[in-house]
């Protein structure tokens, strides 16, 4: 299948493909740019950053692309509408919202033509997303990294939610190759987006050891653990994802980053660990098929196998 483009609001990807927003800092502008040059949507990864440090990501990615890009925020968060404004004011393409829902955000996308796409994971909560002006939806089922909104698979959803919306939809969780892709579409999404392969390319932010802790993993690796966001969190086994399981973790320091916290450990804090290599005390968010890359690739080749895979595709 030749991949078709993926339309939301009036920005168009040549290829169907958004890179999820990773935080804390994996997705940052060299991998967001390096996506949207192969004419996916890139997205910087706005939540943990200051507004400044955000600026300055959209600016960077403006001057290594001239593709679309957007950034990727926790509903979450307390800066979470003053991240987004910000966005906004340095012209960014798209808003993209997952880890809560916010009716909010959609005024803020009104008053500026700011398309606003939320995350969900069910045909009721894309239904609300429609009826409040959302450009689009991404669904998220229960194979995703991250923060989860279901424990149902997002084959199950998609056609569910195809049928309950007239927007574009966009399928993440368990996407890895252009067979998935086309699987999808086939299923009725509009194009996907992919965190773990993103994760682990060479343009990702994240330290060499987180890179190469992805490779290691094993099917029997990946856990849920409970985040203080109040939501369950896909993980990557580790001494400290072993102790959220067992219990609270100390926390030495709250930033009170979070609307609601349910302190059972610093999230923004284990995810800059991680994110900086320390792959033993540092949280590690990764999809459920995580074992099944093998290699770190450049966003090209990346792009290349995708396009690749999906001509072939049954």
């Amino acid at each position: 299948m030749k991949l078709p483009e993926l339309k939301i609001g009036d920005k168009v990807a040549k290829v169907p493909v958004i890179q999820g927003g990773m935080a804390i800092r994996l997705s940052t502008a060299r991998l967001a740019a390096a996506v949207a040059n192969e004419g996916g949507i890139g997205l910087i990864a706005a939540s943990g950053m200051t507004n400044d440090e955000l600026r300055y990501e959209i600016r960077l990615a403006r001057s290594l692309t001239s593709g679309v890009i957007g950034i990727n925020v926790m509903v979450a968060a307390k800066k979470f509408s003053e991240l987004i404004r910000t966005a906004i004011d340095e012209k960014i393409d798209l808003v993209v919202a997952g880890a809560g829902f916010s009716r909010d955000m959609f005024g803020l996308g009104r008053e500026s033509g700011t398309p606003i796409v939320p995350i969900v994971s069910s045909a009721k909560l894309a239904k609300i997303s429609q009826h409040l002006g959302a450009a689009a939806v991404v669904v998220e089922g229960k194979e995703a990294g991250g923060h989860l909104g279901t424990s149902i698979s997002i084959k199950k959803l998609i056609p569910e939610i195809r049928a309950a919306v007239d927007i574009p939809i966009v399928a993440a969780g368990g996407v890895l190759t252009g067979q998935d892709v086309v699987d999808f579409i086939k299923l009725g999404a509009n194009g996907v987006q992919m965190g773990s392969r993103f994760a682990a390319s060479v343009e990702s932010n994240a330290a060499p050891a987180l890179k190469e802790f992805y490779l290691k993993a094993q099917p029997e690796d990946i856990v849920v653990i409970h985040s203080p966001v109040g939501l369950p969190g896909r993980a990557v086994r580790n001494p400290f994802s072993e102790r959220i399981l067992q219990g609270p973790v100390h926390i030495a320091k709250c930033d009170s980053c979070l609307k609601s916290c349910k302190h059972n450990f610093c999230i923004i804090r284990a995810l800059e660990r991680a994110q900086q290599g320390d792959v033993e005390t540092g949280l590690v968010f990764a999809g459920e098929y995580i074992h099944r890359i093998k290699e770190i690739l450049p966003v090209k080749e990346i792009f290349a196998r995708l396009q690749n895979e999906a001509a072939v595709a049954n």
